[in-house]
């Protein structure tokens, strides 16, 4: 294992020793993926649902007699792009078990052989771009059936599986719903962060993943969990944290796990040795992290119009906007009409600069939010 220099991690998993709490969630998901069923695993973005998939595959149970694969389509924008992500991330996982599980893989999903190849010591190089996948759904149906055959049962994470619903073919639910049911040799895990999408998707009757999967929607992490998990790691490394600190960042964030995070990694970072960690020391981390983004800030805004800009600004400025097109809001922040409003906020959605979760809009990247109302 490799050494850990800051205990709070900002991104990927590394053991359970630095991961907070989920202890129910994780018995949940490991019963149910361990009893054959379906999950799809609902919340906001940036909460830990990636995490939470991480530290469930990393349970002796799920680890001992399981096949894990955690496929992210975040990026992907059609059905070859997905069929790419599946393929490129069972590579990926496969690629430590050694030359026998590849050419076990590459025998069944033959449309993908040319495009792998070995060096001197048996590893495998993925020369695959997606134009090289010439029939999407033929190489879809050979990973299904690669799945099907595994010698162990195998159990399939695809993260941000809402994506899919903005692929330009029109048959992909259908088509993976259809894959899904028939592979009985897996069970997959269907994670998603824009709610009201996954919440259509898995509870309309119009929809082909109606009453197909276990929904299991997490929330934020308790604050008391957090308070003896960020006291523990500075203490484990001869270092103090003043009891107000972590209560004051978990209001301030909302409890969201990624910027409590981030925050905490800093206030880390800037506590000495045999040191507390104070509360005035939070505004400086904030203005650290802050000052690191403010050229990406900067660029984002380039992109979006005066229009979009403003409308922007008054939502960070209001943190939570439910009535975004009201008479009172529009007046306030002194905004065009109701339409241009509502056409500013269709853009600042479909960039993700924006989220919606049911009749509420808000900030995406909530450290944007405070430099944005900090430039007003």
């Amino acid at each position: 294992m490799a050494t850990i220099l800051n205990p709070f991690i900002t991104y990927g998993y590394e053991s359970p020793v630095y991961f907070c709490d989920r202890e129910e969630e994780t018995k949940q998901l490991t019963r149910l993926l361990t009893n054959g069923n379906h999950v799809a695993l609902i919340s906001p973005r940036r909460i830990g649902k990636t995490g939470l998939i991480h530290h469930c595959f990393n349970q002796a149970l799920i680890q001992e007699k399981y096949n894990t694969f955690l496929i992210d389509i975040y990026a992907t924008k059609s059905l070859a792009e997905l069929v790419y992500a599946m393929g490129h991330s069972i590579v990926k996982k496969l690629r430590p078990w050694g030359q026998t599980a590849m050419d076990h893989f590459l025998q069944v999903v033959s449309s993908l052989r040319t495009g792998i190849s070995f060096d001197g010591l048996g590893n495998a190089t993925w020369n695959i771009e997606i134009g090289d996948i010439k029939s999407p759904e033929f190489t879809l149906e050979e990973i299904f059936t690669y799945l099907n055959r595994s010698e162990r049962p195998c159990i399939v994470a695809v993260d941000e599986f809402q994506s899919i619903s903005n692929y330009p073919e029109k048959n992909v639910e259908a088509l993976l719903r259809t894959y899904i049911q028939e592979c009985r040799n897996a069970v997959f895990v269907l994670s998603g962060s824009q709610r009201h999408v996954m919440n259509e998707m898995f509870s309309s009757p119009a929809r082909p993943f109606y009453q197909s999967v276990t929904l299991m929607n997490i929330s934020t992490i308790p604050l008391d969990a957090y308070c003896q998990f960020a006291s523990y790691h500075f203490a484990n490394n001869h270092k103090q944290l003043d009891s107000d600190v972590v209560p004051a960042i978990y209001q301030r964030f909302d409890a969201t796990t990624w910027y409590i995070q981030k925050m905490l990694n800093e206030l880390y970072s800037l506590t000495p040795e045999g040191e507390t960690c104070t509360p005035d020391m939070v505004d400086v981390a904030l203005e650290h992290i802050l000052g690191s983004y403010e050229s990406t800030y900067q660029d984002n805004l380039l992109q979006l119009t005066q229009r979009q800009v403003s409308l922007l600004k008054a939502i960070c400025k209001e943190k939570k906007v439910q009535q975004l097109t009201s008479g009172a809001f529009i007046k306030k922040y002194q905004l065009d009409s109701a339409s241009s409003v509502q056409k500013a906020a269709k853009i600042l959605l479909d960039k993700q600069i924006i989220t919606r979760n049911a009749d509420t809009y808000e900030p995406y990247d909530k450290f944007m939010a405070i430099w944005l109302v900090a430039q007003m």
